[in-house]
Order: structure tokens, then sequence, then C-alpha cells
């Protein structure tokens, strides 16, 4: 189907509308870095969890959350542990809370208020800007090749080629379209800054909400529980996992047991417990230093960032269910009237979506969920570029090369450093592969790098900014390399094999099964560097340890703080925070499941997630609720009872 007048006047409007929204809060925005970066803090948490829902609600990891809901059916809800997507939880039971006390502007800026000033915390500032900056750029990247593939099926280059004064290689169209909407977005996020990001979230989130809502509507009108019971395999429609998958394709679908292969999950359970293995610490290491933090500092308190927090999976996951499993059913059904072969001839799933936008959706639906969908980039795309120059602006140019920078200098040099990210990341896309490509190296590489560092920094007292330093670099070298040293290996048969004779046709092995030699690397380099340089000043640990209130290997600094503040209690709310966490693991992943067994219609699967839903959602009323905001009271009273501000 091509697109119909109505369709491509709905995408116009809605790009000429983030416009409108970024030049109306131009103004507000420019007031001072904290109104450009961090929205002035006044946003109350639902618009920040829409907005924070909106961002996650990207069109590559919805292509590639369709492909997998296709191949893998129901289990495919266990997949993005990859992320891991229960790292909200994480931060929604104490994280948040944490991170928003101590009231700053950037991850980078946070290190001050661990590590305090001396060359350590230099080292470890500087180590976090450079590893924002690379997530920043692999994110990007990663936006750019999904939404070029993307409307490149939409928008025939022989009907738009008419349009441009210039020839474009074929191979290069889809890098043309993703340079044209990420100039749209970069314009809006320029001129309104957080502002303009969550306002336009809003409006997108809106879009995608009814977009999702329409598509499951038309696949459960389409396509009958018996028709899908035909085509999918035995297990497809199972949320249970096992130690092996034991999915098996056949027919006209004999191609994606290639691609089971080719995606090394053969080994179900293994996969999971090494996702959940990561998974766990990443999370306990907190937001890594993209939008996700930039949300919860500009938050207006530590209760508000753990609402905000919590309201992520609820906004965001059921209509987003709602349209991944609603173009999953149509896929299946209506398989044969979808193109997925690539100029080369292979089959590229994450083609799926597209095509089955191009095929099923009607006139002027069509072109509302084309809106949605590029609301969906533009959104994740402005977020993360926003969190670029807030590192690059705040924390070189400010901190180094012009400390008497103005408010109104430095919104300038944000403009500069954002057109500078974006171009970058967009000669970065250039020379990659696919969507899962990257997402693979982002979230098991180069956060395995990350963890070690940063899951220590809250819970050990001895760790101090050398350690850091040291442990972020040995990680970050580690998650570069180690891609070369394995790629002459897969996983076949449960085993470790060199890609050579009948191996050769494999995939390189996944990042995620190296992730635990990262990890082990990275912690070494903190321990080392930790010993090789003296503690932090005992005045930062204890300022730390009273504004942050964390729990963990703290007791010297405890035991120091309480002489001269006996009032000071400590945290001892590591077992209610842990179950907690179970608890809301489970719970979210009620609000994963629902959605999808509605579209299938499995009735009994869908009663019982609705009842362990209700029931989770209960003891974290209880357990989480009720006591998180006694413990705030009581916070908000000790800080003011010492006079302590949360300014570092």
């Amino acid at each position: 189907m091509k697109l119909q007048t109505i369709d491509v006047l709905i995408i116009v409007c809605y790009l000429l509308a983030m416009v409108v929204i970024g030049l109306v809060l131009k103004k507000r925005a420019s007031k001072n870095m904290d109104a450009y970066f961090l929205g002035g803090k006044t946003l109350p948490f639902y618009l920040l969890g829409l907005s924070n829902a909106s961002g996650q609600f990207d069109i590559s990891g919805t292509m590639w959350m369709v492909t997998l809901a296709f191949v893998y059916g129901i289990k495919s809800a266990w997949v993005p542990w990859l992320w891991p997507v229960f790292n909200q939880v994480f931060l929604m039971a104490y994280l948040s809370v944490w991170l928003r006390r101590s009231n700053v502007l950037t991850g980078a800026e946070w290190i001050q208020t661990r590590f305090g000033k001396d060359r350590g915390a230099r080292l470890s500032h500087t180590i976090v800007v450079i590893y924002a900056l690379i997530g920043v750029l692999g994110f990007l990247s990663y936006g750019f090749i999904g939404v070029g593939k993307f409307m490149e099926i939409f928008f025939p280059w022989d009907s738009v080629s008419a349009l441009v004064p210039f020839g474009i290689p074929a191979e290069y169209v889809p890098h043309a379209y993703g340079i044209f909407f990420t100039v749209v977005a970069t314009l809006y996020v320029m001129m309104g800054g957080m502002l303009s990001i969550v306002w336009t979230d809003v409006v997108q989130f809106a879009i995608m909400t009814v977009a999702g809502v329409l598509i499951a509507v038309i696949a459960m009108m389409k396509v009958s529980p018996e028709t899908l019971a035909a085509v999918v395999p035995e297990g497809w429609n199972s949320l249970m996992p096992s130690w092996t998958l034991d999915m098996e394709w056949a027919g006209m679908f004999g191609r994606v047991n290639e691609k089971i292969a080719a995606d090394q999950y053969g080994l179900f359970g293994i996969f999971i417990m090494m996702m959940l293995f990561k998974g766990v610490f990443n999370s306990m290491a907190g937001p890594a230093p993209n939008y996700d933090m930039q949300k919860i500092l500009s938050c207006r308190s530590g209760k508000e960032a753990a609402l905000m927090s919590g309201s992520v999976p609820v906004v965001l996951l059921v209509p987003r269910y709602l349209m991944i499993m609603g173009f999953t059913v149509l896929a299946l059904a209506f398989f044969q009237e979808l193109d997925l072969t690539t100029p080369a001839g292979e089959i590229d799933f994450e083609l799926i979506l597209p095509n089955a936008i191009n095929r099923f959706v009607p006139v002027g639906v069509c072109g509302l969920l084309l809106a949605g969908l590029l609301a969906a980039f533009m959104s994740t795309f402005a977020s993360t570029v926003n969190s670029a120059p807030a590192y690059i602006v705040n924390d070189i140019y400010k901190k180094y090369i012009n400390p008497q920078a103005d408010d109104r200098r430095m919104i300038h040099v944000s403009h500069l450093v954002t057109v500078a990210v974006v171009i970058v990341s967009v000669g970065i896309g250039f020379f990659v592969e696919s969507v899962n490509s990257v997402l693979q190296w982002i979230t098991s590489a180069l956060w395995g790098g990350y963890i070690a560092a940063n899951l220590l920094k809250w819970h050990w007292w001895r760790f101090n900014g050398n350690g850091y330093f040291w442990g972020m670099i040995a990680g970050i070298i580690a998650a570069m390399v180690c891609p070369f040293v394995f790629d002459g290996y897969a996983m076949a048969d449960g085993r470790l094999v060199e890609r050579v004779g009948e191996y050769a046709g494999l995939a390189p092995l996944l990042p995620l099964f190296y992730f635990p030699i990262l990890f082990v690397v990275s912690l070494l380099g903190c321990v080392v560097g930790t010993y090789s340089a003296p503690p932090v000043d005992g005045a930062t640990l204890e300022r730390f340890y009273i504004i942050v209130r964390p729990w963990g290997f703290w007791k010297p600094v405890h035991d120091k703080v309480v002489v001269r503040y006996p009032q000071v209690t400590a945290n001892t709310h590591f077992k209610r925070d842990m179950l907690n966490v179970v608890v809301g693991i489970v719970w979210q992943m009620c609000l994963t499941v629902i959605p999808m067994y509605l579209v299938i219609r499995e009735g009994m699967s869908f009663v019982t997630s609705l009842l362990v839903l209700g029931i989770t959602s209960l003891i974290l009323k209880k357990n989480w609720y009720d006591k998180m905001n006694a413990d705030e009271a009581e916070y908000e009273r000790l800080v003011k009872e010492l006079d302590l501000h949360d300014k570092p």
C-alpha cells in the first residue's frame, strides 16, 4: 500500500507540531541550565514518567521486539531482560530516591558528591563523561539505523527522488531518511530543551497509545485463535521457559529456525540465567548516564523520582505490547503477503513491522500510526541528544574551558554540541550493519564495563575515585577488545566452538556470553585502583552517607557520623528493598504478558496474569509505597534538623 494524501498530511502536521512546541517553550527553557537540561525540576512525576516511557517506546526497539514476538511468541517477554527492562523496578524500589537526593545536573557531577575533588575524583569524573558520550553515540546510531530502514518502506525512493536535487545510491537511501528525521528532532531539542522533550513526549505517547489499541483491535478482528494455532509451533503461546527452547518451525516458516540459530537462544535456560545474572548487577549499579538518569534528576523530590520510575512500566508496557502482539499476529497469519527479502536475497525479520503496517493498516490510521512511530523514534532520539550536551557543556566546557560562562553562553554552546553529536552519530550509523548488532553491543558489552564500578560506588565505603576510574577504564577497554577476541567463536550444541568447518556459518558469540569476563576484569580494576590510593576524605563520605542514605558496607562511616549526629540511624532496608524488587519484577512481567495474552485470546493465562498483577500490586502498596512515604518524611525531618542542604 502506498501512502495516501491524508496519511502524508497527518505525518507533516505532526512534524510541524513538534517544532512549534519547541518554539513555544524556547523562552522558558533558556532561563538557566537547570531549566534547559532538567526542566527547572518543576515537572510532576507523572509527566516525566510519560516522557520516560515515550523515550523507551522507540522505533528501532519496537521493530526488534516485533521480530522477537514473531519468532519466540510469549517467551519473547524474557528477551528484553538483556536491557535489562527490570532496571526500572530497582530504580522504583530504592535507587531513584538515592540518586535524586544528590540534587545534581548530570551523572558526572554526581561523582563529586561521592568522591570529592581529589585527583581520583577528577579522573573518575572524566571517565564518566567519556562513557556517557560513547553510550549516547551508540544509542543515536541505533535509532538512526532503525528509522531509516522503517521509512524506506513507506516513502519509495522512486517517488521521492524527483523532489531531491541530487542523486543518492540505493544502499544509502535509508540513511538519507534517517538524516531528515534526526534533523527535525534535533531542532526541537535545541529550542526547548527538557521542557520541549517532555511535552512533545506526552503528545507522542498519546498517539502511540491510540495506535497500539487500534492495531490490537485490527489483529483480533482479522485473526482467530484457530488460525494462529495452525501456523505457530508448540510452546509458542507459553511463557514458561525450559532448559532448551524446543521450538521447531515448519513449512513456509522454516527459515525462522535459521533466525533462532543465529540469535543463539537455543539454550533458553542458560540464556535467561545469564540475563538475570547480568541484569541484577546492572540494575544495582543504577542508571547509565543517559536520558533515564536525566529524567530522575529532573524530578521534584526523591519520592517523586521513585514514583516516576514506577510509573514507566505501567504506562509503557500495555500499549506497547498491544501494538507488538497485534502486528505479530497479523504477520503470522498473512506471512506470504509480506516482503521480507532484502536485495541480497536474504530474509530480514526486522522488516516485519514496516511491512505489516504497509499491508494491514487502513488509510488514515496508517498516517496516525506512522506519526506515532516517528514520535517514538524522535522521543528516544531527543532525550538521548539532550543528555549529551549536558555532559559536555556542564562537565567539560564549564569545568575546564570557560568557568565564568553564564547560562546564556552555555546554552548557545549546548546548541553547537548538539549538532556535533548528531553529525558524529549519523556518521557512525553509516557503518553499522543492523539494529540488533548495535543493541547487543550496548546492552552486553559496553554496559559490562560499566557495572562493577557503579555497583561499588553505592555500597562500599572504601571505594574511591581512583578505583572508579581504573574499573571503568578496564571495563571499557575489555568491552572494545572482546568482540574481536571472540569473533571467531560461537555457541553450538551448548558449547563454545570455533566458526570453522561445519560451524563456519554461525553468527559470532553473543556479547552476553562473555559478560562475566568483562565484569571480572572491571572488578579487578576497581579493587586494584582503590587500594592504590587513600580513601575518600572523611567529610565527603560522611556528607554522602547522610544525604543519600545508602545501605551496604558503610559501618566505618556510620560510626563516625553518629558521633556527631546521634540521631542518624543506619539504613537497614536491604531485605525489604530486595523483596520489593522480586515482587516488582513479577509485577512488571504481568504488565508485559497481559496485553500479549489478550491479543492472542489465551483466556486462562490472561485471567491468571491479572490475578497475579493484583496480588503483587497490593504487596507493593503495603511494602513499598506506604513505607516510602514514612521513610521520606523521616528523611526530610532529619535533613532539616541537621541543617543539611542537598546541593553538593
